[in-house]
């Protein structure tokens, strides 16, 4: 889903030690929700035949919607990962039953958000996912875009991209906010949205993943490759919230990695 910033408590490292994989939920999932969306949306889908049918593939895409996450899983020709809050999967009664059964169906995998170690345990699972050859859907923005522009890509991606050798599937995500705006409740029927999946990358030429320029140079050749796809105007800045307190402004004006 998202990479919106959290107040949840990091987790301990037995906590995120091996990703929940989605097994029959998704399955069933899959099966039933992709034709039902592809029938209720008639998404228009391109490039398909692109996406690498087996192993490890990273899905990198622009962000304008909740329903992101569940129109890339139905576009694409092969089962696809993502990771959501894991409070999705923690309610009780019957309210949390469903919550837990959907995000299961779509493919997500619980993991506490947040800064710092949670950030760096994320990124570990799916690591993990890709080593076991599965494919994975990223948003290198971080967070949604709320006014339609493309935000810079943070570096993240590009250096799990390098790290596992992993290569990168650009998708543009045209609609989706239209769809199902940023706070509305339920998705609308009268819009039809778009999904373009780009060429591979092979981002191994850039360098190491250890080199902040290697991942910078990937991650812009991400964004490109995105933007490419999606046609957005590009807003030529990191989407972050504005910053709370004097030693935050200090650390978003100072130049640094965003992961």
């Amino acid at each position: 889903m998202t990479s919106e910033q959290s107040v949840e408590p990091e987790p301990s490292p037995a906590e995120t030690a091996k990703p929940r994989h989605a097994g029959f939920t998704y399955t069933l999932g899959r099966s039933l929700i992709s034709p039902l969306a592809r029938l209720v949306y008639r998404p228009r889908i391109e490039g398909r035949e692109l996406v690498p049918l087996d192993g490890p593939v990273i899905f990198a895409s622009n962000h304008l919607s909740f329903i992101d996450s569940i129109a890339i899983p139905v576009a694409a020709p092969r089962p696809v990962h993502f990771l959501a809050k894991s409070s999705y999967f923690e309610g009780t009664g019957a309210k949390g039953w469903m919550s837990k059964t959907f995000f299961e169906a779509i493919g997500a995998i619980p993991v506490r958000r947040g800064a710092g170690q949670a950030a760096l345990d994320a990124l570990d699972l799916q690591r993990q996912l890709l080593d076991e050859g599965l494919a994975v859907a990223l948003y290198p923005e971080g967070t949604r875009s709320t006014d339609g522009r493309l935000y810079k890509g943070r570096t993240g991606v590009a250096f799990l991209a390098l790290q596992t050798g992993a290569p990168v599937v650009p998708v543009g995500l045209i609609g989706t906010d239209k769809v199902m705006p940023v706070g509305a409740k339920m998705p609308t029927l009268s819009e039809r949205i778009t999904v373009k999946f780009g060429a591979p990358l092979d981002l191994a030429p850039h360098g190491p993943a250890t080199s902040g320029k290697a991942r910078r140079l990937a991650t812009d050749e991400i964004m490109a490759a995105i933007h490419a796809l999606s046609g957005q105007e590009l807003a030529g800045a990191y989407n972050e919230a504005p910053a709370q307190g004097t030693i935050e402004k200090i650390r978003q004006a100072l130049p640094h990695e965003r992961r």
